[in-house]
């Protein structure tokens, strides 16, 4: 083993442990690891930011930004509304749902497409009185099958088509997949609608889904006690009384920065007390009510605040109070996928009320009590926010933070009259790709452009749509990956794999590849697990001396299969806090 191949073992070796270990966000671990190995010499430096340009890299850009344009244009919407019904029995619902998630990922990026119908699913199982948890893994489930049936469909298979014409000189087109990728889809939908909605653990399925859209564990929430309120000399035994009445549970007060335990029931209520309670949100707004509480104002956003509130003469501000309080305010719930903005941040920190007006009311996290204000608690993948402002400020700050928003979309007045326009142009585009009369990155940066130009999706969007923590990743580890691959480093890793299986047939070893390239996916981005195992493929079929085709379609399958964990793949992140899941779920 030579030197640079250590090296590079040792820095993938720490990528994956960090990876795995899940507290520093992946992008700044693969881009960390690129300058190591710049560094050392590893990666020649005219080759340091050549996967920022890759072909791979550009193409999951484009695909991120036309998701985001058939978003605007309704098409998705106009489909949920006509196929979707709350009154067909469950597994026909599971069954058409799962169907037109496959069929959406297909064409469009399967995190936006979940995005989509996710919302749609949860208001049917509102209507239903069922348990969204019976219904959103089915979805996650299915939006991932659908994306290995097209090159576009997720970025796996991107990558996996343009090593393929770096080592063989042929890339991948648009429907190469399909034979592979569309059998998986079927059955897997097949048995996601008939078996699988079934093996989800019956506590989940038993949620109190009268109470909200979907069963959430209540939010930890601040209240002020206000100088006129109804609570300032009661005692505490007493606003327990209220509280119980309004569903929600005092779980702490706060005075003078200090924390009081709830077990003193005699404490006389002071203004300025903030009390921390566990509710949902009609229960926080019932029990603020009922003692004229206010919400709690980081007080160093006040001063914007008040600013604002000169020009609107709806919203009021109390410089002393630190509340926010006014006419026509509203309460949105919103998940955090993973890579949001706000992930690994608290709102104290990005400065929400200041910049937008909207102010974090309550974070749920599977249950879990938090000794850090809410303001100041650092945001996990897969908490619930329950954001406190007006409708504008909500839309706009839920698009800053990258969040879901769990109440129906209201993110953006949808285009429907440009609906025709924009699947017309996107369907041109494959199809010039398809028939090869054009490079597929520049078919879709044309669409990229059309779509700006007819103003499918506004310009200040573009930008926006582009989930850059991803092109961060692919952009870091690509020359990384190459670097293996010229150290002679893969060659090591399949000599590993034969001398495993010696003796066994090639479909052994195939079955092999696919087996580490799926536990891989599991515990760290299914994007990294591609360009790692990809070049491994293609080594493994030189020394068998067999195509190298169906190693690198096993890469591309397994290496979207991440089923297992929440972790594995963004889509299960999503779910895992408005289904009520737990990891192992």
């Amino acid at each position: 083993m030579t030197v640079d191949q250590i090296i590079l073992f040792s820095i993938l070796g720490l990528v994956l442990v960090l990876l795995m270990w899940g507290r520093l966000r992946y992008d700044l671990i693969a881009f960390g690891a690129l300058m190591a190995a710049l560094l050392s010499g590893v990666v020649p430096l005219d080759r340091a930011f050549s996967g920022f340009g890759h072909p791979a890299t550009v193409v999951v850009a484009f695909v991120l930004i036309i998701s985001r344009g058939l978003s605007n244009s309704g098409v998705v919407e106009y489909i949920a509304a006509k196929m979707i019904s709350a009154t067909r029995p469950l597994f026909v619902h599971i069954g058409i749902m799962s169907t037109i998630s496959a069929a959406l990922s297909a064409v469009m990026n399967n995190v936006a497409a979940l995005a989509l119908l996710m919302p749609v699913d949860m208001q049917a199982a509102a209507k239903a009185k069922r348990s969204p948890a019976l219904t959103l893994m089915p979805l996650s489930f299915a939006s991932i099958l659908g994306g290995l049936v097209t090159l576009i469909g997720t970025p796996p298979n991107i990558i996996i088509a343009t090593f393929r014409e770096t080592a063989l000189g042929e890339s991948y087109h648009m429907f190469d997949f399909a034979p592979v990728g569309l059998i998986c889809a079927v059955v897997g939908v097949l048995y996601i609608t008939l078996i699988g909605w079934r093996l989800i653990p019956a506590a989940r399925a038993e949620h109190d889904i009268g109470r909200e859209l979907f069963e959430l564990e209540d939010y930890i929430a601040e209240l002020k006690v206000a100088d006129d309120g109804k609570a300032v000399g009661q005692k505490l035994s007493d606003i327990r009384e209220v509280a119980e009445e309004s569903d929600a549970q005092i779980i702490g007060i706060r005075r003078n920065g200090y924390r009081i335990s709830p077990a003193s029931l005699y404490l006389e209520i002071l203004a300025g007390d903030v009390i921390v309670v566990k509710a949902g949100p009609e229960a926080i707004e019932k029990f603020t009510g009922a003692l004229k509480l206010d919400y709690v104002v980081d007080p160093e956003a006040r001063a914007a605040l008040d600013s604002a509130a000169d020009t609107d003469s709806d919203t009021d501000s109390d410089s002393d109070t630190g509340a926010l309080t006014g006419d026509n305010l509203e309460m949105r719930e919103v998940v955090v996928p993973n890579g949001a903005l706000i992930e690994g941040r608290s709102a104290r920190s990005l400065n929400l009320l200041a910049r937008y007006g909207v102010n974090l009311l309550g974070v749920s996290r599977q249950g879990e009590r938090f000794h850090e204000r809410v303001r100041d608690l650092d945001i996990q993948a897969g908490d619930v926010l329950l954001l406190l402002g007006r409708d504008e400020a909500l839309s706009g700050a839920v698009h800053f933070l990258g969040g879901l928003p769990l109440a129906e979309r209201g993110l953006q007045v949808l285009q429907r009259q440009k609906a025709g326009l924009a699947i017309g142009i996107f369907a041109a585009a494959i199809l010039a790709a398809s028939f090869g009369l054009v490079y597929l990155s520049v078919a879709l940066g044309c669409v990229v452009a059309l779509y700006a130009l007819f103003r499918i999706i506004p310009v200040r969007e573009i930008y926006g749509s582009v989930e850059w923590s991803v092109i961060i990743l692919l952009g870091s580890l690509i020359p990384i990956g190459e670097a293996l691959e010229t150290s002679g480093g893969t060659g090591l890793i399949a000599g590993g794999l034969l001398a495993l299986s010696y003796g066994y047939p090639a479909v052994v070893v195939l079955t092999l590849l696919m087996i580490i390239t799926m536990t891989l996916s599991d515990v760290i981005n299914n994007t990294a697990t591609a360009v790692i195992a990809a070049p491994i493929a293609v080594d493994l079929a030189g020394r068998l001396n067999v195509s190298p085709d169906p190693f690198l379609m096993a890469v591309a399958v397994a290496a979207s299969c991440a089923f297992l964990t929440p972790i594995g793949h963004k889509n299960n992140t999503l779910i895992m806090g408005p289904g009520g899941y737990r990891f192992g779920d």
